[in-house]
């Protein structure tokens, strides 16, 4: 299988489990049987949320959702039936060190769900913790080697969060850090991993302010050969305004082919009917709506730019 995936792709995530656990239902493992049936409840409202926006305006081909197994193996199971894109989780919820969920067998659990991608969520800095990154780097070569020789596509979502050194830099101000020091953090974390033998498909990486920080990590991704390598622009949880932004600055590079956009989309519709606030039904209607305009936010300007360009 060759490197890489270039279709658009608006992938909806809601992989998340130790801050879904602690945020949303104030509840630490080991779960209950009545807790974990909430919880699987909860993210069944949010898929039916992706599915109603398919019925509207949301190409299903370029329709996806990342969900964990813990939560969401019917889930992953009901959209590989239905033909969607499918990314499953890899990683240990809640630790800042990137590590297999299920250890050593973690091909085992890829196989079976078969899902379009594998994903892994890392929280890298090149110039944090150098014996961290080491360790991380051996699991996550470990992890692109299996996806190669079994033709599994991989998905590496990136987070770069600030040394203390780097937030003394700009005064702790995070807009500042993600504008002046992020970006080539990012760059450089893309070509050292690349260097030790990491080669994931798609990267997800945070929104980025610039078009020209977007084109420069594209370029970087698809350095020498890997011209069908992805890049899609995750939310972070920001606010709404913000993140209409980073899609519309991404949508405007070619290369950048979509987004991942979870709780931003979900974490307030569902907050609301977990609190009994709203129906199940309009949690499900408002998942919707926020995600598909993601979607007509991102492809309005990737229309725009192609008929500009």
């Amino acid at each position: 299988m060759s490197l890489g995936y270039n279709r658009p792709l608006y992938l909806l995530p809601f992989d998340h489990r130790h801050s879904y656990l602690t945020g949303m239902f104030h509840v630490t493992p080991p779960l209950t049987a009545d807790q974990h049936k909430q919880v699987v409840e909860s993210k069944q409202v949010i898929y039916d949320g992706f599915r109603r926006a398919l019925d509207r305006d949301v190409p299903v081909a370029s329709a996806g959702i990342l969900v964990d197994e813990e939560f969401g193996a019917d889930i992953l199971r009901n959209a590989a039936r239905n033909g969607f894109v499918t990314a499953l989780s890899t990683e240990k919820s809640g630790s800042e060190e990137f590590e297999f969920e299920y250890g050593t067998a973690f091909g085992k659990h890829i196989e079976a769900f078969q899902p379009t991608f594998a994903k892994a969520l890392v929280r890298y800095n090149p110039e944090g913790d150098a014996a961290l990154n080491q360790r991380q780097t051996i699991r996550l070569r470990q992890l692109s080697a299996y996806c190669q020789a079994s033709g599994q596509k991989f998905m590496f979502e990136l987070l770069v969060p600030a040394t203390e050194a780097q937030k003394d830099r700009v005064r702790a101000e995070a807009i500042s850090y993600d504008q002046r020091v992020r970006p080539a953090l990012v760059i450089q974390t893309i070509l050292t991993l690349q260097e030790a033998g990491v080669e994931p498909d798609i990267w997800k990486v945070e929104g980025l302010d610039s078009r020209d920080d977007c084109e420069r990590v594209v370029e970087t991704a698809r350095r020498d050969g890997r011209g069908e390598v992805g890049c899609i622009v995750l939310g972070r949880g920001a606010d709404e305004k913000r993140v209409a932004s980073w899609l519309q600055i991404a949508a405007s590079v070619p290369g950048f082919i979509g987004f991942a956009v979870g709780r931003t989309t979900f974490w307030n519709a569902i907050a609301d009917f977990v609190a009994k606030s709203i129906t199940r039904e309009e949690a499900i209607s408002r998942i919707a709506q926020r995600y598909g305009n993601w979607a007509a936010i991102f492809e309005l300007t990737h229309r725009s730019e192609a008929i500009l360009g």
